[in-house]
């Protein structure tokens, strides 16, 4: 019977401590609310952009999920605010069922309704290269993969030399200072190889592969095991094309990034319980907002490349598993049966939810 008492009264208190947290985070969740909103605006205005130039006709373009509260017709369109500021979409002619309509989804060519399909994806990509390369441009020293200096009580330096530019972590090629990050992230002893590009004393650069280098291990929260970055990258001053540069392969870093995260999560690398939902996402944003603008803005930049490569993941309900579909249909010369498809991404969405339900809780859990 206490214990009974006891447990309502640390559930009375978690609801408590979960409201006090949502007064207390007004401000972070506006802002989230607004960072969501503009990256699904963008990613179904790819979408929208791609069908009128396929000239497929468009029902309704809608930010925003549940009634609508305000709704304007401009002729074969509505544009539409909905309630709840999560979500969007675009209703084509023909996108869920048959229609006869000329103009309809299903009857436009199979490459206007691949276009159609991938554009969404690709306005988030170009936002967040965008973004990147607006912070490129404001950076006062733009990242490169050569050791500058090393840190104080360092041991990696037994192998590694100032000059030394570092093209590859365990035969993974690296372009950008994030790569060689993220490699040394995901390490689970602090051993791997690196192969770098060194200059001899008579100034020629030579190929070199250093076997087991070692880093230095810290223990964390939860017993997980970090590793210790102990050397500095050579920055260099921006220019024009260097920022182009900077910007696409900082891109790609991202996009592999996330290819690798998901791989990760496949393999049980890392579980569920290391991913982030919404509650994560909107204290990230929060966090990085009060770091400056510059946070901020790479944060979103993120968060927008990791929307546009998620959306293309060959998994139901999502453009990329439309995709795959569409990519069926190519090979049989013929689109499969409608409800087949329909049933497969109608599955696919309530497993979807259910993640989200499931992210969410263990967001929640992480607060309490």
């Amino acid at each position: 019977m206490l214990r009974a008492i006891r447990k309502g009264c640390d559930f009375s208190l978690n609801l408590s401590t979960v409201f006090t947290g949502i007064m207390n985070n007004v401000p972070q969740i506006i802002l989230a609310i607004f960072v969501f909103g503009l990256l699904i605006f963008v990613h179904e205005l790819g979408h929208f952009l791609a069908a009128k130039r396929s000239k497929i006709k468009v029902n309704e373009f809608a930010l925003g999920m549940g009634p609508a509260f305000f709704k304007r017709q401009r002729g074969d369109t509505a544009y539409s605010l909905r309630l709840f500021p999560i979500g969007g979409f675009c209703a084509m002619e023909g996108g869920d069922e048959e229609s006869d309509d000329e103009h309809s989804f299903n009857k436009a060519s199979l490459i206007n309704r691949m276009l159609v399909n991938i554009a969404g994806s690709a306005m988030n990509l170009l936002l967040g290269l965008l973004i990147l390369g607006i912070l490129s441009a404001n950076m006062p020293a733009l990242g490169t993969t050569t050791i500058a200096a090393f840190g104080e009580g360092a041991v990696s330096n037994q192998w590694l030399q100032v000059g030394d530019t570092v093209k590859k972590i365990d035969n993974r090629r690296v372009r950008t200072a994030n790569d060689i990050i993220y490699e040394l992230i995901r390490s689970r002893d602090g051993i791997m190889d690196i192969e770098v590009e060194r200059r001899d004393a008579d100034g020629k650069l030579h190929t070199v592969l250093l076997r087991s280098v070692a880093f230095h291990m810290e223990e964390v929260e939860d017993g997980i095991m970090f590793i210790t970055q102990d050397f500095k990258f050579l920055g260099v001053k921006p220019t024009f094309f260097g920022v182009i540069i900077n910007s696409f392969n900082w891109t790609y870093s991202i996009v592999r990034q996330v290819w690798g995260g998901f791989a990760d999560l496949v393999t049980g690398r890392y579980g569920l319980n290391q991913i982030s939902g919404l509650v994560g996402v909107t204290s990230a944003i929060g966090q990085a907002s009060s770091f400056g603008w510059e946070s901020l803005f790479m944060l979103i930049a993120i968060i927008s490349v990791n929307l546009a490569v998620f959306n293309l993941l060959p998994l139901p309900a999502l453009d990329g598993g439309k995709m795959i579909f569409l990519l069926i249909e190519a090979v049989r010369r013929k689109p499969v049966n409608p409800r087949y498809e329909n049933l497969v991404h109608g599955i696919g969405f309530l497993l979807l939810i259910g993640l989200m339900i499931l992210v969410t809780v263990n967001d929640i859990s992480k607060i309490l």
